[in-house]
């Protein structure tokens, strides 16, 4: 299992913040190693929603389908799965200590089954490189407070 933490501040309110993270088709834009994610299903974004999501990293590309698993006014929670893994980022979204400012507690962990748990070692240091260029999107998205 790898787990990564990122915890930063961005120049956006929190509810604003909650709403962009809640669509997942947007991680494309956040999401260094998304290549596309489509909603696969219809209706409201809310608990149940799911995204058919493709990602490349370290040149390896793998599908996962995710689910919308918990949806509150500060906290989104994400559930992938493939065949070769469970994937869930776990964002904790509360008021910074500005105005508008939101701090981010963005929480990722991969559990590798099967074969694909002898990666995990080295796995941890490739998702490490991703935390920090996750964390580098979203403030250019959401903001930089230091801006």
């Amino acid at each position: 299992m790898v787990e990564v933490t990122r915890r930063f501040t961005v120049a956006t309110a929190p509810d604003a913040v909650v709403d962009y993270l809640r669509d997942f088709s947007r991680a494309v834009e956040w999401d260094p190693g998304t290549v596309s994610c489509r909603r696969i299903d219809s209706g409201p974004v809310g608990v149940g929603a799911k995204w058919h999501n493709v990602s490349k990293i370290s040149g390896i590309e793998t599908e996962l389908t995710y689910e919308l698993t918990r949806l509150e006014p500060g906290r989104i929670v994400f559930v992938g799965t493939n065949d070769t893994a469970t994937s869930t980022d776990d964002i904790t979204i509360t008021a910074g200590e500005g105005p508008s400012t939101t701090e981010l507690t963005y929480h990722a962990t991969i559990e590798f089954s099967g074969a694909a748990k002898l990666v995990s070692p080295i796995a941890k240091a490739v998702f490490e490189k991703v935390g920090n260029d996750t964390e580098k999107s979203l403030t250019r998205i959401l903001g930089d407070v230091t801006d």
